[in-house]
């Protein structure tokens, strides 16, 4: 599970943001949270709204620039069929309209948890050299803190059970440390622990790349096989199966049964419409997040999907009947269709605004207050005070450029 993210001097994030999954202390919708087991809730759904280039995309991004940096160099040495995607190189790219910032390192500090204990990751990085990392952690059952290691430019310190693990010399200042224990303890069970979370309790859908949308209609567990299965019929697609033919290894066919009066037909999954195609891309991660508890994170959720598709889908993690395991979904969105109070709480509602110095301001619409430092209610019409630019991530441009003007 995601706790708490925050990121400083990334791509339009200048100043420190925070990305906040706890919820907060308010009347609304409390039947529909995850409850951690020491009694700690959580929010099953955050949603981001933003105008076109105002860095919505960049939160995620971060959150993805984090987990690949982690992951790159296990993926090295990994025979996992992902391990392509999750190795991909994501530059760790500053502030880039600040002379400062670009001689800044990029920071990050993430919570989250697993089944054993909640942990604290911290990396700090400055043209892809690791200038300070460290881990901590506090026990589930105990609630025991602990400091596991630092690094910083003194060196390495190793702490508490890690004090018996010997560290390279010649360890890569590149390299993370936590990457490093990965590949050369990833027996110990801290260890094992908190790269599985990396690993397989977060993914990221990245709707611009076909082929990864492609391969995640393959759905090797059954559990997930199904519970696709049950979503195409409830939303109405007429499709009763669907199988997948791997022609080798880089080359997938996906093909979908149709029953029309009792007469069955199959049909490529080029054939089908780009919605259909986009389910089968988005599905299959649904799925796996509500069967699994993991998090998933999604850049435009509502492309191409219907308006009454997208709130089914965010409905289905915020109800707890169905969504049993602590899955998160969290994703941005221009849809106004769900920005309303019977769909999210206030918590769940994110703004990504510019300031003038081109830097992206971050908050929730549970912390806003207006110009008399009034907040907003919880009754409010989210969606019509957006439109009217009352929550400062104003949708549309302010001043209406006259092109014709422009270039004569």
């Amino acid at each position: 599970m995601l706790c708490q993210f925050t990121v400083k001097n990334y791509k339009s994030i200048r100043d420190e943001a925070t990305f906040d999954m706890q919820a907060a202390a308010i009347s609304e919708h409390n039947d529909k949270v995850i409850v951690g087991a020491d009694g700690e809730l959580f929010l099953p759904v955050s949603a981001i709204y933003g105008p076109n280039g105002g860095g919505k995309s960049n939160v995620l991004e971060a959150m993805h620039t984090l987990d690949s940096k982690v992951l790159r160099p296990l993926c090295a040495t990994c025979d996992k069929s992902d391990c392509d995607y999750k190795a991909k190189k994501i530059p760790v790219e500053p502030f880039a309209f600040s002379v400062e910032n670009r001689k800044s390192p990029t920071e990050f500090e993430l919570f989250f948890r697993t089944e054993a204990a909640e942990y604290r990751y911290i990396l700090h990085v400055q043209e892809e050299i690791i200038i300070y990392e460290s881990l901590d952690r506090v026990k589930m059952d105990t609630g025991r803190r602990s400091a596991l290691f630092v690094r910083d430019g003194k060196g390495i310190e190793l702490k508490g059970t890690f004090g018996k693990f010997k560290i390279s010399e010649d360890l890569s200042e590149t390299l993370p440390l936590l990457s490093y224990l990965g590949i050369t303890y990833k027996k110990n069970e801290i260890v094992n622990d908190v790269l599985d979370w990396f690993e397989d309790s977060i993914d990221f859908l990245n709707y611009g790349n076909p082929y990864q949308e492609l391969r995640t209609a393959i759905a090797r567990s059954e559990e997930v096989r199904t519970l696709v299965l049950k979503m195409f019929r409830e939303m109405d697609l007429d499709i009763e199966d669907f199988r997948i033919e791997e022609k080798d290894e880089d080359h997938i066919e996906v093909y979908t049964k149709h029953i029309v009066e009792g007469y069955s037909t199959e049909l490529a999954l080029s054939e089908e419409s780009s919605g259909t195609r986009k389910l089968f891309g988005l599905l299959p991660y649904i799925a796996k997040s509500l069967v699994y508890g993991t998090t998933l994170v999604i850049d435009e959720l509502d492309a191409k999907i219907h308006p009454l598709l997208l709130q089914h889908v965010i409905e289905m993690f915020t109800d707890m009947t169905i969504n049993r395991h602590g899955a998160q979904l969290i994703f941005t969105s221009h849809d106004l269709s769900t920005m309303n109070n019977h769909v999210f709480r206030r918590d769940e509602i994110w703004f990504v605004a510019k300031g003038k110095n081109q830097n992206s301001k971050l908050y929730s619409l549970v912390e806003f207050k207006d110009e008399n430092g009034v907040s907003i209610r919880k009754d409010a019409k989210f969606d019509k005070q957006y439109l009217e630019g009352k929550y400062g991530a104003d949708p549309y441009l302010q001043r209406i450029i006259d092109w014709g003007k422009a270039n004569a």
